[in-house]
């Protein structure tokens, strides 16, 4: 049975790599992404992720679902951008090129269309990396990186309960959703699309409950065992950083500052090939 958004064990580059390791490079790679509108740093970065992720040998499987859901909020941000902003791109680049007059005050703008090109790559730069990290880390080692940043390993805990409970919802919606499909309630592609959300949201309340009452299972056992009871604990699963998780350290570290680097090079976060 596939599931989506967990962590499989494999024998690649990236899985041997420390927690701590990768939660750095993520954090660092988020940060570079959120920053820089140097579209050359951009596509570099988008380059970069898909050959991560081949590496990484994630399944599309695991992310198609997620992937789709994600793309239509891009969709919709990019038109809202659009709509509310249609000149924002005309503002930053310090010109204006009309390609199309749509209606009102709405005119298609070669500026426009290359500020939401830079919107909608950078979302392709990240939402990899999210994947890639969520498949490749362990919980309980990510929860042991988070500890070693200083996060309160209560905290850190909590994320790695989070994390390993996403794959048994996911096979709470499955056992839920085939028991409402022998009873003949259609939730497949047969049925239409407003069809199958509404028997869809049915699943949620029952999903819910279910959820709820493995909360209260693991909260009192934790309770029972006395956990945050002291301010630190031992962590099983922790790895050491060797040779090759300071390699990568110092490689995130210096492309995230040479990225910056080249996109305030002209003393703007924008790059602008309408000079």
């Amino acid at each position: 049975m596939n599931r989506m958004i967990s962590y499989e064990n494999k024998d690649t580059p990236i899985h041997k790599l420390s927690g701590f390791t990768k939660l750095v490079f993520f954090l660092l790679w988020c940060i570079t992404s959120a920053i820089t509108f140097d579209t050359r740093v951009l596509v570099v970065m988008i380059i970069m992720g898909a050959m991560i992720y081949i590496i990484s040998g994630t399944k599309w499987e695991q992310v198609s679902g997620v992937f789709a859901i994600i793309m239509f909020f891009m969709v919709l941000n990019i038109l809202g951008i659009f709509f509310f902003s249609p000149y924002e791109g005309c503002k930053i680049y310090g010109s204006r090129t009309d390609l199309l007059h749509l209606f009102g005050n709405y005119t298609i703008t070669s500026e426009q269309l290359f500020y939401e090109f830079n919107v909608l790559i950078k979302y392709f730069t990240v939402i990899p990396s999210i994947f890639i990290f969520l498949t490749t880390t362990d919980p309980s080692e990510l929860a042991a990186s988070l500890n070693r940043i200083g996060i309160p390993y209560t905290a850190a805990y909590s994320l790695e309960i989070t994390l390993r409970y996403i794959p048994d919802v996911q096979d709470e919606f499955r056992r839920i959703k085939n028991a409402q499909e022998a009873r003949g309630i259609e939730m497949s592609s047969k049925g239409s699309l407003l069809y199958r959300i509404k028997n869809t949201a049915v699943i949620i309340f029952p999903l819910l409950f279910s959820s709820m009452d493995r909360i209260e299972v693991v909260s009192n056992a934790m309770e029972l065992r006395g956990f945050g009871k002291k301010k630190k604990r031992s962590w099983y699963s922790q790895k050491k950083l060797t040779a090759m998780d300071f390699a990568t350290l110092a490689f995130i570290i210096l492309f995230s500052i040479g990225s910056l680097v080249l996109t305030f090079a002209d003393g703007s976060r924008f790059y602008n090939p309408f000079i």
